[in-house]
C-alpha cells in the first residue's frame, strides 16, 4: 500500500458553498480509486474498508464492470418505462435465481428502483396494496434503519431522526430487535400488514439476532397472515457468506430488498416478492424514471456475474474469519460480531469516533457505528495482504486512544 503524498493537490478544490448542508464537512475528498485503495487530490493512498457503506463490494473500479458501463452508455442509456430494454428481464433473472440461493429459481418477481429506500418503499407500498381491507400497518425494529424518504425514515426505528420532520405518515409500529414477545403483542391481524426487518441491523450496530428469532417472526407472519419483508439493501449479495443473509436460516420471506452492492457503485436498487405477492401490483402502481435503466443494469449485470464467477460468498466467510480473528485479538477490543465481511469491533471504552479519526490520518477507511464500536466492510474480493495492513493501522491506533483498564462508568 502506498501512502506516498504530494504537497499539494494538483488544482485548486472546488468550494462546497452551493451544496445543501446536509452532510458533515468530509476529512478528505477522493478523486480516485482502484481495487481496495481510494486517492486523494494530494496522491495519498487509503485503505477502503467502508467501501461507500457496503456498496462498492467488488473494489474500486473493477475492470469488468466499469468496461460493461462504458459500453452501454455508448450503446443505449435511457428509454423509460413507457418500453422495454433487454438488461431488466435478464437481472430479474438472476437475482430471483439468488434469492434462491443460486440454483433453480425462486418464482419471484422484480421492481428495478434507484436505491436502498426506494427498494423498501416500493415494499412498503406493496405490502398496502396486498393487504387491503384497512390492513395497512408496518411494524419494524427499534435502531433499524430503512432509508430517508418519508415513509422509509418513519419506519426506521431511530426516534431522533424523526423528530425535525414531523408529522410522520400513521401506520408504522415499532417493536424491540430480537424480542418475538413484544411482536407477538404488536401483531394485531386486523391491522398489521407486514414486518420489515434487517436480517442483521448494519446501521444500528452490527446487531445479529438470536438464531431462532427470524425463524420465529417467520411463524408469526405466517400465522396472522402478515408479510415478512427483509432489508437486505446492506447484507445483501455474499456480505454476509450467503448470497442473502436470511438464507443462513433458512427462511422464505416474502419480499426482499436490495441496493448498495448491487451496481459496485452505480445507483441501482430492486424489490423481489415472491409472484403471488408481486401480483397486487398492476400498471400505474408504482413506478421510477430512472428504475431499470439499461446503464445502471449493465452494471448490475456485470456486478453479478463476477461476484458467481469469483464465489463472493465462500470468500466473504474466509476473509471474514481471518479479519474477525484480527480484530478480536486487538487491545482494546472486548469482542467482534456479524458475519462474512460486515463486522462490528466492540470497544471497551466510548472511543469509536476517536479511532476512525485517526485511522483515516494513517490511511484506512473504517467507520463508527455506535460511541463504543466500530464497523469494518472491506470489498468481498480483499486479500489476506490488505486484512494484515488493516489490521496493523487498526493495533497502533485502537493501542493508542483505548486506555488500559475497565471502561469508564
Amino acid at each position: 500500500m502506498s501512502n506516498s503524498a504530494q504537497t499539494s493537490p494538483p488544482e485548486p478544490m472546488p468550494t462546497r458553498d452551493a451544496l445543501m448542508r446536509t452532510y458533515a464537512e468530509p476529512p478528505v475528498t477522493f478523486v480516485r480509486g482502484e481495487g481496495t485503495m481510494l486517492f486523494d487530490a494530494y496522491g495519498k493512498g487509503y485503505l477502503d474498508f467502508i467501501t461507500g457503506l457496503a456498496v462498492v463490494s467488488l473494489g474500486h473500479a473493477h475492470p469488468v464492470v466499469a468496461e460493461a458501463v462504458a459500453a452501454q452508455a455508448r450503446t443505449l442509456s435511457h428509454v423509460s418505462n413507457l418500453y422495454g430494454n433487454t438488461l431488466a428481464p435478464e437481472v430479474a433473472t438472476t437475482i430471483d435465481r439468488l434469492i434462491n440461493g443460486g440454483t433453480g429459481q425462486a418464482g419471484g418477481q422484480v421492481f428495478f428502483a434507484n436505491s436502498g429506500a426506494e427498494a423498501n418503499e416500493c415494499a412498503l407500498k406493496l405490502a398496502r396494496r396486498w393487504a387491503g381491507g384497512g390492513r395497512h400497518v408496518v411494524i419494524s425494529a427499534d435502531n433499524s434503519f430503512h432509508g430517508r424518504t418519508l415513509a422509509t425514515l418513519t419506519a426506521t426505528g431511530q426516534p431522533e431522526k424523526h423528530a425535525p420532520f414531523l408529522p410522520l405518515p400513521e401506520g408504522f409500529v415499532h417493536v424491540p430487535y430480537d424480542d418475538v414477545a413484544a411482536l407477538d403483542k404488536a401483531m394485531d391481524p386486523d391491522t398489521v400488514a407486514a414486518v420489515l426487518l434487517e436480517p442483521l441491523q448494519g446501521e444500528g450496530g452490527v446487531v445479529v439476532p438470536s438464531s431462532d428469532y427470524l425463524g420465529a417472526v417467520r411463524a408469526l407472519c405466517t400465522e396472522r397472515g402478515a408479510l415478512l419483508m427483509l432489508d437486505e439493501v446492506q447484507t445483501g449479495l455474499g456480505r454476509t457468506g450467503h448470497w442473502f443473509a436470511f438464507q443462513a436460516q433458512g427462511l422464505e420471506p416474502d419480499v426482499v430488498t436490495m441496493a448498495k452492492a448491487l451496481g459496485n457503485g452505480m445507483p441501482v436498487g430492486a424489490c423481489w416478492a415472491r409472484a403471488e405477492v408481486a401480483a397486487a401490483f398492476g400498471p400505474g402502481d408504482h413506478g421510477s424514471t430512472f428504475g431499470g435503466q439499461p446503464l445502471a443494469l449493465s452494471a448490475a449485470r456485470a456486478t453479478l456475474a463476477v461476484m458467481e464467477s469469483e464465489d463472493v460468498c465462500g470468500r466473504a466467510v474466509r476473509a471474514g474469519a481471518r479479519l474477525s480473528a484480527g480484530l478480536s485479538a486487538l487491545p482494546g477490543v472486548v469482542s467482534v460480531r456479524g458475519a462474512g465481511l460486515l463486522l462490528a469491533a466492540q470497544l471497551s471504552h466510548p472511543v469509536a469516533k476517536e479511532v476512525s479519526a485517526a485511522a483515516l490520518t494513517e490511511g484506512l477507511l473504517v467507520n463508527a457505528v455506535r460511541p463504543d464500536a466500530i464497523r469494518v466492510a472491506p470489498p468481498l474480493l480483499v486479500t489476506d495482504e490488505d486484512i494484515t495492513s488493516a489490521l496493523a493501522i487498526l493495533e497502533s491506533v485502537v493501542g493508542d486512544l483505548v486506555p488500559a483498564g475497565d471502561p469508564a462508568t
